[in-house]
């Protein structure tokens, strides 16, 4: 599926239009490149290469959170080969971009399961995040091995645990205290969530998180999606009205 040319799409969102928080759902690496009979790891190269220009676009327009599902708990069950090569991805991206996302004051932050993950991964992990804590920049938010009804779990987990120590009493747990147990403690809500692709489902993504997100589904295959995608979704989310479960403004 091919992209839409840049020119036929004109970047112009008011500062205060842009939303604090996007997360995307980076959906069609696999289809881009079965349509141009590549393996799927090409796919999921060129996918990554979008990955950085979506960080320094973002960063640019102001936005101060950027949430990116990479890799999925359900993502285990596909063929073996396929999930080495996601994970050497990741080690590259960390291993090869950290440097850059530091000097331009990003914070990384990674949300998902971390036990299981072979150890070298949660070594780079816990190294980008204790690397870029002090930046004060964009916060760059990765879901990887995550799921967002295994987080709701192990966070009303982590709430049973506290009340079962007497540190937390039943009737005091309530949205806010539920919320601080979630991996995305510290880190506002979703504004916009984009999907690329063309599907339009949120696949176990953000479920708390996003009961008040602005959805916009993209028919543009992720390794397409470029600068103007990206403003044409940003225009999108200007042009509507969040009410919030209030009543349209007269």
């Amino acid at each position: 599926m091919a992209s839409a040319p840049a020119k036929q799409i004109e970047p112009a969102v008011l500062p205060e239009r842009i939303p604090r928080h996007v997360a995307i759902i980076m959906d069609g690496n696999g289809r881009w490149a079965n349509a141009r009979g590549l393996p799927r790891a090409e796919g999921h190269r060129r996918g990554v290469e979008v990955v950085r220009r979506a960080v320094r676009y973002a960063g640019e327009r102001g936005i101060r959170y950027l949430t990116l599902f990479s890799f999925s708990s359900e993502n285990w069950s596909r063929p073996q080969s396929e999930i080495q090569d996601l994970l050497n991805l990741l080690r590259l991206f960390i291993r090869r971009d950290l440097s850059e996302l530091k000097a331009n004051n990003v914070r990384i932050h990674v949300i998902g399961a971390r036990t299981g993950l072979p150890g070298d991964i949660r070594e780079l992990i816990e190294a980008a995040e204790r690397e870029t804590a002090a930046n004060t920049g964009l916060v760059l938010q990765v879901a990887f091995n995550y799921g967002a009804r295994d987080e709701i779990v192990r966070a009303a987990r982590r709430l049973a645990e506290k009340a079962a120590r007497g540190e937390v009493k039943a009737e005091e747990i309530g949205a806010d205290l539920f919320q601080s147990c979630l991996d995305t403690a510290g880190t506002p809500d979703p504004d916009l969530v984009i999907r690329t692709s063309g599907e339009k489902r949120i696949s176990n993504f953000l479920l708390w998180q996003a009961a008040y997100a602005e959805f916009v589904f993209m028919p543009v295959l992720w390794p397409d999606f470029d600068d103007a995608h990206f403003d044409a979704a940003l225009r999108e989310f200007a042009g509507r009205e969040r009410r919030f479960g209030g009543i349209r403004s007269e």
